[in-house]
């Protein structure tokens, strides 16, 4: 095929993906619907029994009724209910696959159509790295059973793809002089996949705090949505985003702040000139870093560690989005 082709298929294949990632969002958005009325049916059956209660206490002779203790109906799943939800996140996932199949087919072409590695602007980057993404979140969905992640995941494919596609695309064509070097492959893709790492690791980290808020309302007296209970504990969610974004800080490390200066010093005759995109890069660096310290320190741990880790979430989406399309530098290849 020729580099034209291989474009054609690019551009028909990532708004394809992106359509699909949106209709697994939609069946994940579906599950945690269903897992929210599951536990309002079960709050109402609640209800009912209590005024059954009262009732028959005053129904006849109070003498002739014992005392009936206050009942307390856990909110338990009905099996069609149970199987509704399983079926929508079954789909969603498959979906996820798919999507994931026609993306990866979508950045291989792009690269066949530009004859190079695909992140060389704006555009390629953002494809290559929403990618990373749905490669780290399946692959810890085999591993760590993440399927909850399901409906945050495919939102932010699909919103990143959707940018792409609509603001962002640029016609496969050469690099730029400054990005000819073998260590556009070292750097960039480190950084793609240590932020596919950092956006799992976030998303966890948020789910991470609804979950233990509700585990506090329950001990507190109150329910849980069904949707929440099928969440791991929250002791466990913690556990997870500390294990995938221990496993993206040394790559950000390496590939950011060790590979990118060399690259720098190559390609510009310096190793650090405190460019914007260096400086973000070292303040995602630190907040991560400090992600890391309070999940050592005992008053840090739990919802501080996550927090920071989801404030460290934010700051590398503006070093790969904001910086990139607001401010000029040397790291300015946005290419729109």
């Amino acid at each position: 095929m020729s580099p034209e082709a291989y474009a054609q298929v690019s551009n028909l294949l990532i708004p394809t993906a992106t359509v699909i990632y949106a209709l697994a969002m939609v069946s994940h958005a579906m599950e945690w619907a269903l897992g929210r009325a599951a536990v309002a049916k079960s709050a109402a059956v609640k209800e009912e029994v209590l005024v059954a209660s009262d009732g028959a206490a005053v129904s006849g002779d109070p003498t002739d009724v014992p005392d009936v203790p206050a009942v307390d109906v856990p909110a338990v799943e009905e099996p069609a209910s149970s199987e509704r939800l399983d079926a929508a996140s079954r789909i969603g996932l498959l979906l996820t696959w798919l999507a994931f199949v026609l993306h990866l087919g979508g950045v291989v072409t792009r690269g066949l159509a530009a004859g190079r590695v695909p992140w060389g602007n704006m555009y390629e980057f953002s494809i290559t790295a929403s990618l990373a993404v749905a490669i780290v979140y399946l692959i810890f969905v085999q591993r760590y059973k993440l399927q909850y992640l399901g409906l945050g995941v495919t939102f932010v494919v699909a919103a990143v793809l959707g940018l792409a596609a609509l603001a962002l695309y640029t016609p496969a064509g050469p690099l730029v002089p400054a990005l000819h070097s073998y260590w556009l492959v070292i750097h960039v893709s480190a950084a793609a996949i240590s932020g596919g790492a950092f956006t799992v690791g976030g998303l966890v980290s948020v789910l991470y705090l609804v979950k233990a808020r509700a585990e506090r309302r329950v001990l507190a007296g109150g329910t849980m949505a069904a949707s929440l209970r099928r969440l791991p504990s929250a002791e466990a969610m913690d556990g997870t985003a500390y294990k995938v974004l221990a496993f993206a800080f040394p790559l950000w490390t390496f590939g950011v702040l060790v590979a990118g200066p060399i690259w720098a010093e190559h390609a510009w005759g310096r190793y650090w000139g405190w460019d914007p995109k260096e400086v973000w890069s070292l303040v995602t660096w630190v907040v991560y870093a400090a992600y890391l310290h309070a999940r050592a320190t005992a008053g840090w741990r739990g919802s501080g560690a996550a927090k920071i880790a989801i404030v460290g979430w934010f700051v590398f989406i503006f070093n790969f989005v904001g910086v990139n399309l607001l401010v000029s530098g040397l790291h300015s290849y946005a290419g729109v």
